[in-house]
């Protein structure tokens, strides 16, 4: 079959990855998509098999800091349009190991870009640059995450992560590379590796562990379905402007120590467990270093140009998360184990 596009999406594998893939392979037929992933601990192909025998995908295990194999992929496939999402993510990763973090993030993006660079010719191509609102900065209790807001990154993560927002503007700029940035606040769903807030307190809750909450739990997040971001990767990349940034947000702010109190009283119900048993599990550890106080988008351009918004309450998403979780135990058990119970008990046992 002739397809009308060669979508190449990097990190696809992972928590985000894994649902942009799903949506773009069922969606558009006529597009085949090249979903590439390193599959380090984030990336599981399990979260991909009911695509394995979809006509139009195709899986290849391959690392964007790998310039041989990247070039071997855009050759072979003749891609057409990259979806970049493939990044070190976790903050506490990037804390104890900053140089993963400046490679994949930052020399992998380069590499992505060179290739198109090489490759294209004309304006009838994409590179879709999937970046996160941390590069901002941090909040006061006031104000909102513009695109226009001036970078002011605080973690060796969201660092690497400003500085590829940097050369994807870069290769715009200099060399007419058709672009587009997407910045977006956090993510929960379903298949999120539990080192993340949501899915480590349900797994935590499920086994009776500690719930361990950084400082006070005074943190505040916006919070974004997983779904609804695939939902607006695939718009931007049809319909957003090139050259152009969009800030994709939740529209739901809640300081860390709320959202695992909302879930213990969810978890308890669903588990019929009495009322407070798991808030008792509640466990406050040493405070993040560099932890930033507040995050919160304004997606008002995304809404405006392209009509977009989130399609589910925060209360509705997470209920839907925690039954895809209890309904999934094995999953959890299958990529909790091994060196993932190391690196939890050395960010978490001894605070």
């Amino acid at each position: 079959m002739s397809y009308t596009k060669n979508v190449l999406i990097t990190g696809g594998a992972g928590f985000i990855g894994s649902h942009l893939a799903r949506l773009m392979v069922n969606k558009y037929p006529t597009y085949r998509i090249i979903n590439l992933d390193k599959l380090t601990y984030a990336g599981n192909l399990k979260n991909l098999e009911d695509l394995e025998n979809a006509p139009n995908y195709v899986f290849v295990k391959a690392d964007i800091c790998d310039q041989k194999a990247i070039s071997e992929v855009f050759t072979q496939y003749e891609i057409s349009d990259v979806i970049h999402l493939a990044a070190e993510s976790h903050v506490d990763r990037s804390i104890e190991g900053p140089m993963e973090f400046v490679m994949t993030n930052v020399v992998g993006t380069v590499n992505l870009l060179q290739q198109a660079k090489d490759n294209w010719k004309g304006d009838d191509h994409v590179f879709q640059h999937v970046s996160t609102d941390e590069v901002y900065g941090s909040l006061g209790a006031e104000g909102l995450f513009e695109e226009v807001t001036a970078y002011d990154p605080r973690s060796p993560y969201s660092s690497s992560k400003a500085s590829s927002d940097h050369f994807v503007r870069a290769f715009h700029h200099t060399y007419g590379l058709p672009i587009k940035i997407s910045n977006c606040s956090n993510n929960y769903g379903s298949h999120q590796f539990p080192e993340k807030l949501i899915p480590l307190m349900i797994n935590n809750i499920l086994q009776k562990k500690p719930l361990p909450i950084y400082g006070k739990g005074d943190n505040i997040r916006d919070w974004l379905w997983v779904e609804d971001h695939a939902s607006a990767i695939e718009t931007i990349f049809h319909g957003g402007r090139l050259g152009e940034s969009y800030n994709v947000g939740g529209l739901n702010e809640w300081t860390n120590l709320d959202l695992v109190l909302y879930l213990c009283r969810l978890m308890d119900k669903k588990l019929n467990r009495s009322e407070g048993e798991s808030e008792e599990l509640i466990t406050y550890v040493t405070d993040r270093a560099g932890h930033d106080m507040r995050y919160a988008i304004d997606a008002t351009k995304l809404e405006t140009e392209l009509n977009w918004k989130p399609s589910l309450k925060f209360e509705e998403g997470l209920e839907k998360t925690v039954d895809w979780y209890l309904a999934n135990e094995d999953w959890i058990q299958e990529v909790t184990s091994g060196s993932y119970r190391d690196y939890y008990e050395k960010m978490y046992q001894d605070r």
